[in-house]
């Protein structure tokens, strides 16, 4: 489960010269109105609130702003490390955190497009195993270069376009 926490001020204070408030961890809340009801309770002092995300740590997903959260991320931290890994990866090449959709494209973890691009080969059955050459004077970097127009990296994980 990743860790993402939030500093929650508010408006009111902040214009005031003020930027008291708390740290809260997303993870200790399991959804919106639980996290809503604890920022109602540190800022307990103003009648209606007007709560100011000051700064925030951890994966945001683009689903944390100044003025809001992204109610979403509460399910998505609920994710394991190895999905929410994916899903970092998948975002941060500017698509929708959508882990089914990062889940249907991707294609594993490789140490570059060169390593990738003969597993594609071998997975596609396009290689002989038992074949060293010509197999083994293949242009790796040119048929990665080539591959890559129809996929994506990030941070050694592989997407279908």
């Amino acid at each position: 489960m990743a860790q993402v926490k939030v500093y929650v001020g508010t408006y009111a204070k902040y214009n005031n010269g003020s930027i008291a408030g708390e740290w809260l961890d997303l993870s200790d809340y399991s959804d919106e109105d639980e996290f809503f009801t604890a920022c109602a309770e540190i800022h307990s002092d103003e009648e209606d609130p007007e709560f100011m995300f000051q700064d925030w740590e951890g994966p945001d997903f683009g689903m944390i702003s100044e003025s809001g959260i992204d109610s979403q991320i509460f399910e998505i931290l609920q994710l394991d490390e190895n999905d929410l890994e994916i899903l970092e990866a998948w975002v941060s090449n500017g698509n929708d955190p959508d882990i089914d959709a990062a889940r249907d494209a991707y294609q594993g973890e490789y140490n570059s497009d060169e390593d990738f691009a003969q597993e594609m080969a071998e997975q596609l059955g396009y290689m002989d195993k038992n074949v060293r050459w010509p197999f083994t004077c293949i242009d790796w970097e040119w048929a990665a270069k080539e591959l890559m127009y129809d996929y994506f990296s990030s941070n050694g994980h592989y997407f279908r376009s």
